[in-house]
């Protein structure tokens, strides 16, 4: 269960828009290891903070973009469609793209000057430690993430059962995701899991 406290003061539309994408400015250095190591931090920024969503529109959202081909980061334009989504289509589809530059542009800079110096690093035992170390770290933070999502989507028996046999098969064989997705889309369609 989330507590809305929502406490932030209302500004413009602009103070806002700019506030948005300071917000994604902030994290885009912290998505090493892939947009998902924020998915708590997004999920706590768009339900919690600023209540852009409610907790369901969060997890529909963030399986919309699971779903859809192409990176993870894609859930960040979908939270800025949803933070000024009150303001028209129009407005939200500007605020989509602004918070995908935002999250993406300082990490890919960030990324493309650590390839081109990481080979000279290529003897160095501070790069063999770097790795190492960040191996633990980044599993640590993606099942805290896998955590957050199973409390956030699932709210009845049916679905936590539904995530514990798909947590299962996915580790005992090799069935694709998308038959996962195909099920639990055919069990959501015909009313056998609801939220």
């Amino acid at each position: 269960m989330v507590l809305l406290s929502c406490a932030t003061p209302p500004t413009t539309q602009l103070g806002d828009f700019l506030q948005l994408i300071w917000t994604f400015l902030s994290l885009s250095l912290f998505s090493l290891g892939g947009g998902n190591t924020l998915l708590a931090e997004y999920h706590h920024i768009s339900v919690e903070q600023f209540c852009w969503l409610t907790d369901s529109q969060f997890s529909d959202i963030y399986a919309l973009a699971e779903a859809a081909p192409g990176p993870s980061s894609m859930i960040v334009g979908l939270l800025g469609m949803g933070a000024a989504w009150k303001e028209g289509p129009w407005m939200a589809l500007v605020s989509a793209y602004a918070a995908e530059l935002a999250i993406l542009v300082p990490s890919t800079l960030l990324m493309v000057v650590a390839c081109l110096s990481w080979k000279r690093l290529e003897h160095s035992p501070w790069r063999v430690a770097f790795e190492r170390g960040l191996g633990p770290i980044t599993l640590g933070i993606l099942f805290v993430v896998g955590f957050k999502i199973l409390n956030t989507a699932n709210h009845g028996v049916p679905g936590y059962l539904v995530s514990i046999v798909v947590c299962f098969l996915m580790l005992r064989t090799r069935l694709s995701p998308l038959w996962f997705m195909g099920v639990a889309g055919l069990l959501g369609g015909l009313g056998i899991i609801n939220r």
